[in-house]
């Protein structure tokens, strides 16, 4: 394989912070007009353009910034159907608790593999022009053994970063059988599902009659842990409830929404912060005009944070990360500088991954270049599509 070397950077963040001769005021390990050798789809040397090795080939991009590529840890890309007509009620008042989701199982159960494949590979397309490189895949709009089975197994075309959320919510076959349910998900559907997986999930959110208790989210979790699958949880979201504690308690790589927190459950998260990640999805917050969880508080209190999309067809269908970015900035206390690195080094930590979210030797060239000379406009020109993949190595989005 040829070595690239990728100069005209403006400003590369690298979130290396044991970077010589980079500025570490923001923990960002950024250098100004600098230099990346790409090989074999890995960083092979970072530092000033000025000392940068030789190289086969050479990429000049013009005094742009370079950023590590969004790693968006939370979506649920595997849907048909259109819920558009929900987003137009909650601007009106109407409240989500989960039940919409119905919706898209119905829709997703009708369309063909090749229809999924292409809804799914657009989508993944959509978010590489926004600058994100990885990407988290859920099932969960199956809810059948056959359809979630068959839901991982397209997400696995498009990422090795799949999550079985067969306990996305209580299908209405099942509202007065939930105990079936629960066999059901951590029996067949679990043996059916596991091969295609690397993550199990659960929406553990007792203020929904649709979603699951903590003792149900935790045969959930604890079967999927048995099958070897990693854990990750959704909690938090609706209301106060027992999901981010759980996920501490069984080690979780990371809880999702964190909409709704109490001081314990705080103190529960900054205690486990090199295990639980708190993932933060504020486009969900924006879709259906709820409360933003306290970013500043979390990140004060020492928490271990990441932000992701939550694209899905019901409460945030965008794929946009830069959006996500800004929302963090505007609506949850974070510097731009913190939402960054959320949304990469953090999101990867989420992900239990070291290889993706920071430019350094040895890491994968999952690279985001800006129209712009700092990543500081990601935030500033909100809606304005800047960011996007710099295409420099092989099979993406895993």
């Amino acid at each position: 394989m040829t070595a690239t070397v990728i100069t005209g950077i403006a400003e590369l963040v690298t979130n290396d912070e044991d970077l010589e001769g980079a500025d570490h005021s923001e923990h960002l390990g950024r250098l100004r007009n600098a230099a990346v050798i790409v090989k074999d789809g890995l960083i092979a040397w970072v530092g000033p353009a000025s000392r940068a090795p030789e190289a086969d080939r050479r990429r000049d991009v013009g005094g742009r910034a370079v950023v590590p590529g969004f790693v968006d840890s939370h979506s649920h890309l595997v849907f048909a159907g259109d819920r558009s007509a929900e987003f137009a009620a909650r601007m009106t008042g109407v409240k989500y608790d989960g039940g919409g989701i119905a919706n898209s199982v119905w829709a997703t159960r009708a369309a063909s593999d090749d229809d999924l494949r292409a809804l799914v590979g657009a989508r993944i397309e959509e978010m590489r022009a926004q600058g994100t490189t990885t990407v988290e895949i859920k099932s969960g709009y199956g809810l059948s053994v056959e359809d979630e089975a068959r839901s991982l197994r397209i997400a696995a075309e498009f990422t090795s970063e799949t999550t079985f959320l067969g306990a996305h919510v209580v299908p209405p076959a099942y509202v007065d059988r939930r105990a079936e349910y629960v066999a059901l998900v951590t029996g067949e559907m679990l043996s059916a599902c596991a091969p295609h997986a690397r993550w199990i999930d659960v929406f553990c959110e007792p203020r929904s009659a649709h979603a699951f208790t903590e003792d149900e989210a935790r045969v959930v979790l604890s079967a999927g842990r048995d099958a070897g699958l990693g854990l990750r949880v959704h909690g938090n979201q609706l209301g106060p409830g027992p999901g981010a504690r759980l996920a501490v308690e069984m080690g979780a790589a990371s809880i999702d929404h964190c909409t709704f927190l109490s001081e314990e459950d705080i103190e529960a998260l900054a205690a486990a912060s090199d295990t639980t990640v708190a993932t933060l999805l504020p486009g969900a917050e924006f879709s259906t005009r709820s409360r933003y969880p306290d970013a500043r508080r979390l990140f004060d209190a020492g928490v271990s944070i990441a932000l992701a999309t939550d694209c899905n067809p019901g409460t945030c269908y965008s794929s946009s990360m830069p959006f996500v970015l800004a929302l963090a900035v505007r609506e949850m206390g974070l510097t731009p500088a913190e939402a960054l690195r959320a949304a990469t080094v953090g999101s990867a930590k989420s992900l239990r991954r070291n290889d993706i979210g920071v430019i350094r030797p040895g890491s994968r060239a999952d690279l985001a270049v800006l129209d712009a000379p700092s990543y500081l406009h990601l935030s500033y020109r909100p809606g304005v599509p800047i960011a996007s993949t710099l295409e420099e190595r092989g099979r993406h989005g895993s």
